[in-house]
């Protein structure tokens, strides 16, 4: 296996740099706000809104959720989602121009369809959203009744991501998420009827009991439902953080040949129905504006993943959201309570953040670049800011030795990763990782 000795290293996501671990609370609710004041009119922003809700647990579940067996503190909630998203507006000083919403969670469909109408509404009416701006919402399909269908299609949603993971029975039961093959293509096809065009599906390998022909028969029922994307992830076992993974017995999970066979198997067979390879996990259609992105090298990376989003600022909203505004990140306050006793207060529930330095862009554009298309030249990249290049000299070197492991090509400026190499494109990002802490436990298996 191409880059074996590096499979089992953990290492970040890379969907931001620096990472959230080193995120601190020197950056405070008056400094956001003197960041979101300092946006110029016009500027294109995005929008992540947080419901960390769901119905039941997913004991594979990586997000920040609880469970939610009464719709009181679901209430209780958006009431202060609402507020915080008038506090934000509060402090612009200008209208801005937002190209993108995303509500995440736990289980965004989870809050009540007038509900979801209204708060889109309340966004528009606070934060100028474009007429059309994409608007994406992830979906449980276990959960999701032909009255939110409606209401997502009434507040002009025109993305739907579904979270699959396998259909394989065994693999379900030992994750705790039961769902069918018949029961996600009605959702399916209930989207479309209702004007929702654009559907991904979300899968994981590396998951307890899974084995290569159930992630073969997974993407196989999958295909006929003929999504426009799909995101493979690697299952990510952090019993220490997540506390519900401990229902999963480490016995019962693939080691890491594996887990590479898996997720080369399901990319050979997407590959083969015609979607084309996008970064390190997505796939889409190549009329789809993500593989369009990526062939006119104009792909980027951001909390959600790799996206076609070129906004200057990405405001988070909700408990745990995270944002990135010109200056730096800014996360709210992870724990609900805390959440919304900052917004009750009337302030906001800024927990943490990070100022960006100069060195930290240059080395965040590299990151980037390499998780995007597996390939930077570097000269050209340090062109474009005002660092001293001799900061990279350690990153340099650890390119030299991926080089000549076999992992790289790299001529001293152009790094290029061969296909076989591309599950390790995170190994070769963390070359240019300054903040890296090799032997931390809070990220996930290189593969």
């Amino acid at each position: 296996m191409q880059g074996a000795p590096y499979a089992d290293e953990r290492l970040p996501r890379y969907t931001s740099y620096p990472t959230a671990p080193h995120f601190n609370a020197g950056i405070d609710a008056g400094i956001y706000a003197g960041w979101l004041r300092s946006l110029a009119a016009g500027t294109t922003a995005s929008l992540y809104l947080h419901v960390p809700f769901c119905r039941s647990m997913c004991w594979y579940c990586g997000c920040h959720t609880t469970v939610a067996l009464r719709d009181g503190p679901i209430v209780d909630y958006l009431a202060m989602l609402r507020s915080e998203i008038a506090l934000v507006a509060g402090q612009l000083s200008a209208p801005l121009d937002v190209r993108h919403i995303h509500f995440g969670g736990g289980t965004p469909t989870i809050l009540e369809p007038a509900d979801f109408v209204g708060l889109v509404a309340l966004l528009r009416q606070h934060l100028a959203v474009h007429p059309q701006a994409e608007i994406a919402v992830e979906i449980d399909p276990r959960r999701l009744g032909p009255g939110m269908t409606a209401a997502l299609a009434e507040a002009g949603v025109n993305r739907a991501s579904l979270g699959v993971q396998s259909f394989d029975p065994v693999v379900q039961k030992a994750i705790n998420r039961i769902q069918g093959v018949e029961q996600t293509a009605t959702v399916v096809s209930g989207l479309r009827a209702a004007g929702i065009a654009e559907v991904s599906f979300d899968l994981i390998y590396g998951l307890p009991k899974q084995t290569l022909e159930s992630c073969r028969e997974t993407i196989e029922q999958c295909l006929a439902m003929r999504p426009d994307r799909f995101s493979i992830f690697g299952y990510a076992h952090v019993p220490e953080f997540k506390k519900h993974q401990r229902r999963i017995a480490t016995s019962d999970l693939p080691g890491g040949q594996a887990r590479h066979e898996q997720a080369e198997a399901m990319a050979q067979q997407l590959v083969a129905a015609g979607y084309v390879r996008v970064g390190l996990d997505h796939f889409a259609r190549p009329t789809d504006a993500m593989a369009k992105a990526l062939s006119q090298g104009r792909l980027h990376r951001n909390f959600q993943g790799y996206t076609t989003d070129r906004c200057e600022a990405l405001i988070g909203l909700g408990a745990s959201a995270i944002g990135r505004l010109p200056q730096g990140y800014v996360q709210n306050e992870v724990v609900i309570g805390r959440y919304a006793e900052r917004v009750a207060d009337g302030g906001l529930p800024t927990g943490k953040g990070y100022r960006l330095t100069a060195e930290d862009r240059l080395r965040a554009e590299l990151i980037e670049r390499v998780m995007c298309d597996l390939a930077v030249d570097i000269d050209a990249v340090c062109d474009q800011h005002p660092v001293d290049r001799r900061v990279l000299a350690s990153s340099l070197g650890k390119l030299e030795d991926l080089s000549r492991a076999g992992l790289i090509s790299f001529d001293g400026s152009r790094v290029l990763l061969p296909e076989n190499a591309r599950l390790f494109v995170r190994k070769v990002a963390s070359a240019f990782d300054a903040h890296l802490d090799q032997a931390g436990r809070q990220f996930t298996r290189a593969v």
